[in-house]
C-alpha cells in the first residue's frame, strides 16, 4: 500500500469529481445520509449491504469526502485483473488484501467492506436478505485492529436497481467463475437513504464468529427500522416526494 494515502496533486480533481457525484445523487435520488454522528473520529470498519448497484456507497464514500473523511473501500478480487488497477487503487483508495485493511485501519482512517459481496448483489432481492455465507474476515480484521464495527443500510436500494437472472444456469456460471455480475436495470429515481447505525465496539472477549452474528443482528434491526418489506417501486418514488421523512 502507498505511503501517500492522500496525494496533494490528486486533491483538487477528487474534490471536483465527489460534488459531481453528489449532484448526481441528489438528482438521480434526493439522496441523503441519515446517522452521521455514529461514525467515529478515528479508524473503523463500516460494513454495508451490498445492493443491485454499489452506487449508494458510491454516494456515500464521495459526500463523506467533501466533508473532509476519508473512507478506504475493499473491492471484490475480480478488481485485481482490471488493467490500471494500481493508479487507481492509489486514487480511489480501495483495499485489495486484508493485510492493507489492517494497515489502513492503523492509520486512522474508515474501512468500507460488504461482506455479501457480488454473490449479495447478485442474489439478493426486495427482501433485503443477507447473503454473507460464511465470511467472517472483517470480524478478525475489527479484531486484530481493535476497532469499532459501524452497520449501514441504504433504504430502497432494490428499488433503484433491479437485478435480473436469478435463475439456475447463470447462479451455475457464477459459482463456477465467481466473476458473472447478473442484468441490473436502473437507475430508477426513487428516494435514497443511508442509514449509518450505532457502532459495535471493540471486545477483547468476542470471537469472529461471534461478532459476525452481532454485526448480522445490528444489519438486521438497521433494515427492519428503515426499510418496508418486501421492498416496493411505487412506494419508495412516493417516499421521494414526502416533505419530511418521519422516523419509525
Amino acid at each position: 500500500m502507498p505511503e501517500d494515502f492522500s496525494r496533494e496533486e490528486w486533491d483538487g480533481i477528487l474534490y471536483f469529481l465527489a460534488s459531481i457525484t453528489n449532484m448526481i445523487g441528489k438528482v438521480l435520488h434526493d439522496y441523503e445520509i441519515c446517522g452521521t454522528e455514529n461514525l467515529p473520529e478515528g479508524p473503523g470498519i463500516i460494513i454495508y449491504y451490498h445492493g443491485s448497484s454499489p452506487l449508494d456507497y458510491t454516494f456515500f464514500v464521495n459526500k463523506l469526502y467533501t466533508t473532509g473523511k476519508q473512507c478506504f473501500s475493499v473491492v471484490d478480487h475480480l478488481f485485481h485483473y482490471l488493467p490500471g488497477i494500481e493508479l487507481n487503487r492509489k486514487v480511489w483508495k480501495l483495499c485489495l488484501t486484508r493485510e492493507e485493511c489492517v494497515e489502513i485501519l492503523k492509520k486512522g482512517y474508515l474501512v468500507g467492506i460488504a461482506p455479501g459481496g457480488l454473490r449479495e448483489q447478485n442474489y439478493g432481492d426486495n427482501t433485503y436478505r443477507l447473503v454473507w455465507g460464511k465470511r467472517k474476515g472483517f470480524a478478525q480484521v475489527a479484531i486484530d485492529t481493535k476497532v469499532p464495527i459501524i452497520p449501514m443500510f441504504t433504504q430502497n436500494i432494490r428499488e433503484g436497481y433491479r437485478t435480473y437472472g436469478n435463475i439456475w444456469p447463470m447462479r451455475w456460471l457464477y459459482e463456477l467463475t465467481r466473476y458473472l455480475i447478473f442484468p441490473t436495470f436502473g437507475p430508477i429515481p426513487v428516494k435514497l437513504r443511508t442509514h449509518i447505525g450505532e457502532p459495535i465496539p471493540y471486545d477483547p472477549n468476542i470471537t469472529a464468529e461471534e461478532l459476525v452474528e452481532k454485526t448480522k443482528t445490528a444489519m438486521e434491526a438497521l433494515r427492519d427500522k428503515h426499510q418496508k418489506i418486501p421492498g416496493s417501486i411505487r412506494r419508495a418514488l412516493w417516499e421521494r416526494f414526502e416533505k419530511h421523512h418521519k422516523t419509525r
